[in-house]
């Protein structure tokens, strides 16, 4: 599984703004400068974001971007699937995908569906608050990242 710059693009958008937002929403090519990402990048990355609710958008004067809710109800696993799809490390496992004919006979699939398990747990043990945390809030929990 490898994460594409869309998913890795979207954490850092969501948390730049969680950062930044205070009273007032957060224009767009402040977070690029910010971040170092292209504005037309992020406005491909951004329009996904607002579709999937996870960003309000307001147009005009002091306009910009807030966070429909709280950074603590962003789990990571969320704001990625909804970039990259299912995160799963094999395709016989992406939901409503074709029963495999191998299924029953497969020695792999317990492996796989293991490692799947390993991957949504962890990402889904940490928040958009959690990333923002400053360095000196965090311990050695991974609940603190």
């Amino acid at each position: 599984m490898l994460i594409s710059t869309k998913g890795r693009y979207a954490l850092r958008f969501l948390a730049d703004v969680a950062e930044h937002q205070g009273e007032s929403c957060v224009p767009l090519r402040d977070v690029a400068a910010r971040q170092e990402i292209s504005e037309k990048y992020l406005e491909i990355v951004v329009k996904e974001l607002v579709r999937g609710g996870l960003l309000a958008a307001r147009r005009g004067k002091g306009g910009g971007y807030r966070l429909s809710r709280p950074p603590e109800a962003y789990a990571v696993k969320d704001i990625l699937e909804r970039m990259e799809g299912p995160l799963v490390p094999v395709a016989c496992l992406e939901p409503g995908s074709p029963a495999c004919p191998r299924r029953g006979a497969c020695r792999t699939l317990p492996l796989w569906q293991g490692l799947g398990q390993v991957i949504s747990d962890y990402l889904t043990q940490f928040t958009l608050a959690d990333l923002i945390r400053r360095e000196g809030e965090q311990s050695s929990s991974p609940r603190s990242l």
